[in-house]
């Protein structure tokens, strides 16, 4: 069924407002615009809510269901369990923690594996555990591609590995990794997998059980919600790894990685992107399904929209004699989050193409190991242009009137 565009855009007010009319946002992987179901439960607990939570009156009670709403329906829609779920202030510190656990667990000598692909967060954190004696191996692109071959991963794995970290796509170079598949390889040698989904999240919500991996992770504020991390770490790893929170809540699954207390509001407010799904579903005529199966309906349909209009951009650039379109040129195969190496500073194209209304970033947008990796150099950095499922034709044709300006 093709995405009802209008009803899309019907769900988040942003397009409403008069300030921005005229502006086409594409720079959407750095942080997506809110949907009003979000914004209306956060307006909602800040207003009549905003108490300690889980005490017996009425305020108090009422915020902590919305808490644990929030939690339930999303945990729900990824197909793991709602204790398997965390939230925390955002997916670099969730990493961090996470890389503390880890780090107590582990033994001087053991290994785990890393990528040059990804964001910083999901590498940086696990890389400083060679401080402790741990080893850390490098998974390496291909420096004209950017691809992560999983032939190299397999050569990398053996009985020193405990741990497998990489990108469901890059914030950079956008292609989607085959996530079963590289889980695959790293259980059959014992290896623990953390997904970072943070680039990936935003165009669909996977079934995380059916996936695969120990750990996933990304971020609301990418996701239509608030900002804030979710961290989803199954139930056998959960209780294997040292305690992160107060030692009164160690019993408990979704508190043992939160050593700092939740954002009462935030956490609640998440519960609106339940419902941007469910309403999404139901409006394009979904029937009796479960909530992991809803949130794939609609994770198919936002990226069928998705890889219509991300076809049109990649033709527009990648022959460009003046452009070096990072990762592939194939819609199906990546994220519609697109990276172009140019031969001035990608802030400074931005910048132009501000000027004709559409709204972007340049940088290396904390993709620095990725960049050189490619021969990118990080001080021109990259004009990315990202969109997603809520990006109309009419802003693609924007875009790309706008690029034959510029470049």
């Amino acid at each position: 069924m093709k995405l009802d565009i209008e009803f899309v855009r019907s769900q988040f007010p942003a397009f409403a407002e008069p300030v921005l009319q005229g502006q086409a946002f594409f720079e959407n992987a750095g942080g997506s615009y809110t949907c009003g179901a979000v914004i209306d439960r956060l307006t909602r607990f800040y207003t009549q809510r905003k108490v300690q939570p889980y005490a017996p009156y009425a305020a108090s009670t009422l915020g902590g269901e919305e808490m644990d709403e929030a939690r339930s329906r999303m945990a729900a829609i990824l197909g793991v369990d709602t204790d398997e779920l965390s939230f925390g202030p955002s997916t670099t510190q969730n990493t961090y923690v996470l890389a503390q656990a880890f780090g107590q667990m582990m033994q001087p000598g053991e290994a785990i594996i890393v990528t040059n692909q990804d964001h910083e967060a999901n590498t940086g954190p696990w890389r400083r555990l060679a401080e402790r004696g741990i080893e850390v191996r490098e998974w390496a692109i291909d420096p004209e591609t950017g691809h992560l071959d999983p032939a190299d991963l397999e050569k990398l794995l053996d009985d020193k590995v405990r741990l497998v970290c990489f990108p469901h796509c890059s914030n950079v170079v956008g292609e989607i990794n085959p996530v079963t598949e590289i889980t695959a390889l790293a259980h059959s040698a014992g290896a623990f997998v953390c997904v970072d989904g943070v680039s990936y999240a935003p165009h669909g919500f996977v079934d995380v059980g059916a996936l695969g991996p120990d750990i996933y992770l990304f971020s609301a504020y990418k996701t239509y919600g608030p900002h804030q991390g979710l961290m989803v770490i199954r139930r056998m790893l959960a209780e294997l790894l040292p305690n992160q929170g107060h030692y009164f809540n160690a019993d408990t699954l979704y508190k043992r990685f939160t050593p700092a207390g939740p954002d009462h509001a935030q956490v609640a407010a998440c519960a609106g992107m339940a419902d941007y799904v469910d309403a999404l579903y139901a409006h394009h005529g979904g029937g009796d399904a479960d909530a992991a199966a809803r949130g794939v309906a609609v994770h198919d349909l936002m990226r069928g929209h998705e890889t219509a209009l991300l076809q049109q951009v990649l033709d527009a650039v990648k022959d460009r004699n003046s452009v070096r379109l990072i990762g592939p040129q194939e819609a199906g195969q990546r994220a519609p989050t697109v990276a172009l190496a140019l031969n001035r500073a990608g802030l400074d194209v931005a910048r132009d193409l501000a000027e004709k209304g559409i709204m972007t970033g340049g940088g290396d947008f904390y993709a620095v190991r990725a960049l050189k990796a490619m021969g990118v150099d990080v001080e021109k950095g990259v004009l990315r242009l990202s969109f997603t499922h809520y990006t109309s034709q009419a802003e693609i044709d924007q875009l790309l009137n706008a690029l034959d300006d510029v470049l």
